[in-house]
């Protein structure tokens, strides 16, 4: 037992290094810089949006669509500018990034019921998601003007009817539907919900997966190369104890790596939970539809995470024993990227369902493919796969383990070697 302990405390001396305690804590950073961004810019996209308006026609009519536009969500900013050039260059110096020219005669083409265009100026000072939100609200301001133009032609034609009742006789009362859980509101904005946890989980899923197969892989090589791995064969420890210290530390290395992702993915979650909570409505429904992870979700997802972990360090050990020296041992962590990053572009431009059944089978076969899926099922309540995906991980790593003992109980962990080199031939 205490040669065990020994053993056990110098493997996770060894995997739990400056580097790797640094990474978890960047990662862990990164998520709740993320979150406080996506919280900043969720209350920039429900605030009043600010827009420069050149008004060259000045009259009563164009007045009150000014004033119209600052009733409907619209920071309007008129310029003084002799022409529309010198209106561009006073707009492009400020920090809006929409100019609106209303020309002149405008109310006059409109008291006619005549189309009269108007100028738009967009600029792009960025080409970020986030930057390119200009077109969005561009599409606003000229909805917001055809609704105000629209409604004041009909109060004139027909006074004794409501323009929205004339304009838009049918309405519709949405309401989204997810297993048992029903809630009023739109597919497109729980979509959009949905889609901000797709798009970094398995980011940050695959950089703590690549990572740690890659320490782990180098650990190895390096005692291979220190014949360090050599000498503590030679002692009097069965290798069963080795084999079994070295996959505990690995365990603990992964639980330590599962338990920082896990709060900083919490602390991601609450900015953007505090994002979108400015939006009318839109909190309430991702709790009525159970979007919102609770403690039990979050419990289910880091054992998910935890025994992925396990599996790519059960795998890298193997390819940590083909490594002969801790050069090649960059080379082996390919295998792992590939086993990595095919569910994981799978998982954020497809459906499982949809896929053909080899294709399925295949995906489900790999084991990090269950951590990647394990988010979208739990918002859909299927729970039976993500316990499937963490039973099948546990006899992955299990089947892992004993080749890796097989492996250490005898003289091959010291003279495998994976040469990508071919040998010279000398006549």
């Amino acid at each position: 037992m205490k040669n065990f302990r020994n053993l056990l405390f110098k493997e996770i001396k060894d995997m739990l290094t400056a580097q790797l305690i640094i990474s978890l804590l960047l990662m862990m950073a990164i998520f709740y810089f993320i979150g406080g961004i996506t919280k900043k810019e969720a209350e920039k996209a429900a605030g009043k949006q600010k827009i420069s308006i050149l008004d060259q026609d000045s009259s009563e009519f164009s007045q009150q669509l000014l004033a119209g536009l600052q009733t409907m969500n619209f920071q309007v900013e008129k310029i003084n500018a002799a022409d529309q050039a010198a209106a561009v260059d006073i707009a492009r110096a400020g920090d809006t990034n929409l100019l609106v020219v209303i020309p002149q005669g405008f109310g006059e083409s409109v008291a006619k019921f005549e189309t009269k265009e108007i100028q738009t100026y967009t600029f792009m000072r960025n080409f970020s998601i986030m930057g390119t939100r200009t077109s969005g609200i561009l599409k606003g301001v000229i909805s917001a003007i055809n609704g105000y133009l629209s409604d004041d032609f009909l109060k004139k034609k027909i006074p004794e009817f409501n323009p929205q009742n004339v304009k838009n006789p049918i309405k519709s009362k949405d309401f989204i539907i997810i297993k048992s859980r029903m809630a009023e509101g739109s597919a497109a904005m729980i979509a959009g919900f949905v889609a901000s946890q797709s798009i970094i989980i398995p980011v940050i899923l695959m950089m703590i997966l690549i990572y740690s197969s890659q320490m782990v892989i180098s650990a190895i090589a390096m005692e291979k190369q220190n014949k360090t791995l050599e000498t503590l064969l030679t002692v009097p420890i069965s290798r069963a104890t080795i084999v079994s210290a070295k996959m505990l530390a690995a365990g603990l290395a992964g639980l330590l790596s599962a338990a920082i992702y896990m709060v900083g993915f919490r602390s991601y979650m609450g900015g953007v939970m505090g994002g979108i909570a400015n939006a009318p409505g839109v909190s309430q429904v991702v709790q009525k539809l159970g979007l919102a992870l609770d403690a039990k979700a979050l419990v289910v997802l880091g054992v998910s995470l935890f025994f992925a972990i396990l599996c790519a360090l059960a795998l890298a050990t193997i390819l940590g024993v083909l490594a002969e020296d801790f050069r090649s041992a960059q080379s082996l962590i390919m295998p792992m990227i590939f086993l990595i990053m095919i569910p994981y572009f799978i998982s954020m431009f497809t459906d499982l369902k949809s896929l053909p059944l080899p294709v399925k089978i295949f995906l489900l076969a790999i084991p990090f493919s269950h951590p990647f899926l394990a988010t979208q099922n739990i918002f859909l309540e299927n729970y039976g796969a993500v316990f499937f995906g963490i039973l099948y991980m546990a006899l992955f790593f299990t089947v892992m383990v004993v080749i890796a003992a097989r492996i250490f109980s005898t003289d091959r962990v010291l003279t495998m070697k994976l040469r990508w080199r071919k040998k010279k031939v000398v006549l």
